[in-house]
């Protein structure tokens, strides 16, 4: 890790550089949320509102078939608890207070000066959650995590990073999500995710967030030799503008990754949606898998493959549905290759449900909503193998609720 105070300097002055993409927000305009929210010992000890909010993103209050469970609202780790040795899971200013080699992955994986959200957050000193699997443990059961903003026009600042070490595996489940008290908040949230030779991640994000919501998370991950890394991101409910573009560096020979995202844009959203996989080893693969569907918001699909070594196979696939005459959708497809000896593929596809499937269904005893329905569900999970089963329930209720065969 740099001198820290180059890192301040270096964030000082990136406070005025806006984020490559998306609407631009005035940090000026939000307060930082509280740091010094009360802890509670039991996620059932939390207040009834809040515990709804985390149970619509997937996280369980009783933590049933859960190895952990940290909860971070506002600016403030409230609740944290682990019931498996081969698991850490503690505060990110905890950890750095414990570990001294951790100054080496802080700051490692998202530069500080990328863009305003990455300085505000480093200036603020963010907190966040520290996840370490250890060295060849089997992690059996997903940890679940939960960052909720419960105050209004508030800036929630999050720092978290993610170690998975030699021959460990570790599931995690992520529910973001705001108040409805606190629509017009802001989140910035950076996680740094270290998956070292032979480990396993399987990271799923469920995000729920205000229709005046602003979030711009940013994330950097790096995969070693051998190193497994599949992300699900899913966010099927209204919500204010959402950039998101994490990039992954395949540095390990044999490193596989896997982004998968699932979304409908509401009217009024603005859902700007993308994964980055960089190769920078031979023999590794990587695959982009991206559905959505606009009912009257804005959604762009973005998707970038770099092969800068030899013996790499990586494809890209964006398709979206559009649903709403008011809706826009644009789908952005990027191969990038330094070598021959590669193979990389795209498909892009933007357009509506086709009328013959449902009359297909109708004809078969379904009702139009129902047969409607019945296409959006196979559409969004369509070459996700492996969809947790949370989130094809997440998926399901969000259908419903969308009433989508009107």
């Amino acid at each position: 890790m740099p001198d820290g105070k180059v890192l301040r300097k270096k964030a000082e002055e990136a406070l005025k550089v806006r984020g490559t993409y998306g609407r631009d927000y005035e940090l000026e305009n939000y307060e930082t949320a509280s740091t010094d929210r009360e802890q509670y010992e039991s996620l059932e000890d939390i207040a009834t509102e809040q515990r709804k909010t985390m149970t619509d993103v997937g996280v369980l209050p009783n933590a049933e078939g859960r190895s952990g469970s940290l909860i971070y609202m506002d600016n403030s780790v409230v609740h944290s608890a682990s019931s498996d040795q081969g698991l850490e899971l503690i505060s990110t200013k905890e950890a750095m207070a414990k570990y001294d080699w951790l100054k080496d992955y802080a700051w490692r994986a998202v530069a500080v000066d990328k863009d305003k959200y990455t300085a505000r957050a480093f200036l603020e000193d963010a907190n966040g959650y520290f996840i370490r699997a250890k060295a060849g443990k089997k992690v059996e059961m997903p940890v679940q995590t939960c960052m909720m903003i419960d105050s209004n026009k508030r800036t929630q600042n999050v720092h978290n990073i993610i170690i998975v070490e030699e021959g460990a595996s570790l599931d995690i489940i992520t529910g973001c999500a705001t108040s409805g008290h606190a629509s017009e908040s802001l989140h910035l949230g950076i996680s740094e995710i270290y998956v070292h030779e032979n480990g396993t991640l399987n990271f799923s994000m469920i995000h729920n967030w205000g229709k005046e919501t602003g979030v711009r998370p940013r994330t950097g991950i790096e995969l070693g030799k051998n190193a497994k890394f599949v992300n699900n991101y899913v966010i099927m409910k209204p919500a204010g503008s959402v950039q998101s573009y994490p990039t992954c560096y395949l540095n390990g020979e044999g490193a596989s990754a896997k982004f998968n995202s699932i979304a409908i844009s509401h009217p009024g959203s603005e859902i700007d949606l993308g994964s980055q996989v960089v190769m920078n080893a031979p023999h590794t693969s990587a695959e982009i898998l991206s559905r959505s569907i606009t009912l009257g918001g804005e959604m762009i699909a973005r998707g970038r493959l770099v092969g800068n070594a030899t013996d790499i196979r990586a494809h890209l696939e964006c398709r979206s549905l559009i649903m709403s005459e008011e809706g826009r959708t644009l789908a952005i497809p990027e191969l990038e290759a330094m070598f021959p000896d590669v193979e990389m593929t795209h498909e892009a596809a933007v357009g509506k449900i086709a009328r013959e499937q449902v009359e297909y269904l109708m004809a078969r005893g379904i009702d139009e909503d129902a047969a409607v329905g019945m296409i959006v569900r196979g559409f969004l999970e369509g070459s996700i193998r492996g969809l947790p089963e949370s989130l094809r329930q997440e998926i399901d209720e969000a259908v419903n609720m969308a009433n989508l065969g009107n």
